[in-house]
């Protein structure tokens, strides 16, 4: 069974991040590997549409085979909403919000 994670805009650039390079590095080889799935929606491309040229090149090379993408729904942002009102996540931003819903 391949595990299926879901990536958020900041794993794709901690990839080029001196802080989180290596365990970057080792999930996309995995990745590559075929041994995980990335799930990604489309606010993370949207967020992605301003990330460095390197990190938008790195993205294209991924396996799209191995890639699943989701849409956010009115459900997602009902819920992320419901996080922030409910302070289930602290002080944080609307959308890091709707990528945990």
């Amino acid at each position: 069974m391949i595990l299926k994670y879901y990536l958020d805009t900041s794993v794709f650039g901690g990839y080029y991040d001196d802080e989180f390079q290596v365990f970057t590095k080792l999930l996309f080889e995995k990745i590559v590997d075929e041994k995980i799935r990335i799930i990604y929606s489309e606010l993370t491309e949207n967020e992605l549409d301003n990330a460095p040229e390197r990190v938008k090149s790195f993205i294209k090379k991924l396996p799209a085979d191995l890639i699943d993408f989701v849409e956010i729904t009115q459900e997602s942002f009902d819920l992320a909403n419901q996080y922030i009102v409910g302070k289930v996540v602290g002080k944080t931003s609307n959308d890091d919000c709707v990528h945990i819903a």
